[in-house]
């Protein structure tokens, strides 16, 4: 797409690749890019740099922002292991992350707010998710708690301290709150830059994090970088949502500045250590020994290679690490380039997401031949046993169940599509109800699928031993929620809902080009075109109502 002219946003805007993308896009005249850093500091620092430069077109505007994407708005300038130690603001992440989604989700997150108050057209996404996610030490905490669970009693505090750190839920609803948000304002394309975890070396990688090869927490980084691409992959198949790619670095990426100074380890200088006496092996890890060394005055100062999030590292780390046969390294700007082909349109060969889409074995033209086949053996065989089983509910969701209940009601009470779209809505409910109070196994096929039955009135229903959606308190709820997603629905606003669909079932069937008109439209065979099939009616509900069309093959 067009970059001049439009809103970027870059996450991670003040890290390493962050800004080789941001000088990057300045080339093309954006109308606004917006920085996002953790902390505001580091947002207005990466647009001060490029305002000394004097790089920036008189066309564009550059807006620094900061906060902590992954958490709620109200936290975002607190760093993440205060909000976990604080009960209250605990809490509140915990409602956040576990809580079910709802209309206020984007205002309260804040990625959510960021996509919200700018409506970027265009997004790269240059946070090390995977590392944020995965290196909160999941490994102590639950070591913690299960030393407390020896000794018979379990903090609350330190099983919400797991579940804050529990890795999965917190990249699903980053997941959520991104594409959501990015459907809400109309971001057109979306590109991420992942990480391999292993900066693209095997599990014989020698540079990790402890004495362990490798870490549990590099693995565990790995591991949240291939689910976020496989969560990325299905974001590109979601309609609706923007053109989605991952540019997946496997090498060390370096560098940002060389430099003589203080050496730093997140923001803070690392002051200079020097023992004050020998210690014997049997005393020197005692927990209770008194300190046999001592901070000197000044701090630790050296020559440093910057290279980024991933800290400093000196001449000897540098070399060992992008030795030949080792990690190697690869540039901001060469991954920037590729970030600006992509944006544009020229494919790379380097996203992630479309080698996905290449490599997948998706559906096949014997399936489609044989699927006729398998309906035909089922149809014929329900005729022969003289039953028709509907739904089993072993597929789910009970939305689905329900919608083929409903659709076999439907063929009970009507020939065809063309007689049920005229159908009103007071009479269906009538005969619906006189049919499920005769027909004993339509009822108890129902109701040992576990969905209950609301009869016209909405004021009484029928229900088997098992509730596939129930209402948690089991007193006050809303029975048009639970309706929708699990109940048999014979109230006539239903059946009023039902005769819309089949209405524009019908008219999509009229105007549809058939065989003779080529090969445009979606075709079924002649012969089911007018029947009320349950799989066919449910099929497009989810395909049409519910938006659930697939748009890859």
């Amino acid at each position: 797409m067009e970059i001049r002219g439009r809103t970027a946003l870059i996450l991670g805007g003040s890290g390493l690749v962050g800004l080789a993308v941001l000088r990057r896009l300045l080339y093309h005249e954006p109308r606004e890019i917006i920085v996002s850093a953790l902390t505001q500091q580091e947002a207005e620092a990466a647009v001060d740099q490029f305002h000394r430069e004097g790089v920036i077109p008189a066309t564009t505007r550059l807006t620094p922002i900061g906060g902590d994407l992954f958490l709620p708005y109200s936290l975002r300038d607190r760093p993440l292991h205060e909000v976990i130690a604080d009960p209250k603001t605990r809490k509140e992440l915990l409602d956040d992350l576990y809580g079910e989604p709802d209309q206020d989700q984007l205002h309260r997150s804040t990625l959510g707010r960021v996509f919200l108050d700018h409506e970027p057209e265009i997004v790269v996404d240059c946070v090390n998710t995977a590392t944020i996610v995965a290196y909160q030490n999941i490994f102590q905490s639950a070591a913690e708690l299960r030393e407390s669970d020896e000794e018979g009693a379990v903090p609350t505090d330190q099983v919400e301290k797991l579940l804050a750190t529990l890795y999965l839920p917190r990249l699903i609803r980053h997941v959520q709150i991104a594409l959501e948000a990015m459907k809400r304002v109309g971001t057109r394309v979306y590109i991420k830059i992942g990480t391999a975890g292993t900066g693209g070396m095997g599990l014989n990688i020698p540079f990790t994090h402890a004495e362990e090869r490798p870490s549990r927490p590099l693995l565990a980084k790995a591991g949240v970088a291939g689910a976020h691409s496989l969560f990325l992959f299905l974001m590109s198949r979601t309609p609706g949502g923007p053109a989605v790619k991952e540019i997946k670095p496997t090498a060390a990426i370096s560098w940002k500045r060389i430099a003589y100074g203080e050496i730093e380890r997140r923001g803070r200088a690392l002051p200079r250590y020097d023992a004050t006496r020998a210690l014997p092996l049997d005393e020197a890890f005692q927990p209770d020994l008194e300190p046999a060394f001592q901070a000197e005055d000044q701090k630790l100062e050296g020559v440093f290679l910057d290279a980024g999030e991933n800290g400093l590292f000196s001449l000897g780390e540098f070399e060992a690490l992008t030795s030949l046969g080792l990690m190697e390294f690869i540039t901001p700007e060469e991954i920037a380039l590729n970030v600006e082909r992509e944006i544009l349109g020229h494919p790379t060969g380097k996203d992630i997401v479309a080698a996905l889409d290449a490599a997948t074995s998706g559906p096949t033209y014997r399936a489609g031949v044989i699927r006729e086949a398998a309906l035909q053996t089922m149809q014929e065989l329900e005729a022969k046993h003289q039953t028709e089983a509907i739904a089993y509910e072993m597929l789910g969701p009970p939305r689905l169940t329900k919608l083929l209940f409903e659709g076999a009601i439907l063929a009970r009470l009507f020939t065809d599509i063309d007689e049920a779209a005229e159908l009103e809505p007071i009479e269906t409910s009538a005969r619906a109800a006189k049919l499920i109070d005769e027909d004993n196994d339509l009822r108890t096929r129902t109701l040992t699928a576990g969905l209950p039955i609301l009869r016209p009135e909405g004021d009484h229903l029928l229900r088997g031993a098992l509730v596939r959606v129930a209402p948690p308190d089991g007193n006050s709820f809303d029975p048009d929620y639970y309706a929708e997603n699990g109940w048999v629905d014979l109230r006539p606003a239903n059946w009023a809902q039902w005769r819309a669909r089949l209405e524009a079932l019908r008219d999509q069937s009229l105007r549809a080009p058939g065989a003779e008109w080529g090969s445009r439209a979606d075709l079924e065979p002649p012969v089911r075109v007018a029947e009320l099939r349950p799989g066919r009616l449910a099929a497009w509900v989810f395909r049409y109502e519910d938006q659930g069309e697939r748009i890859k093959r």
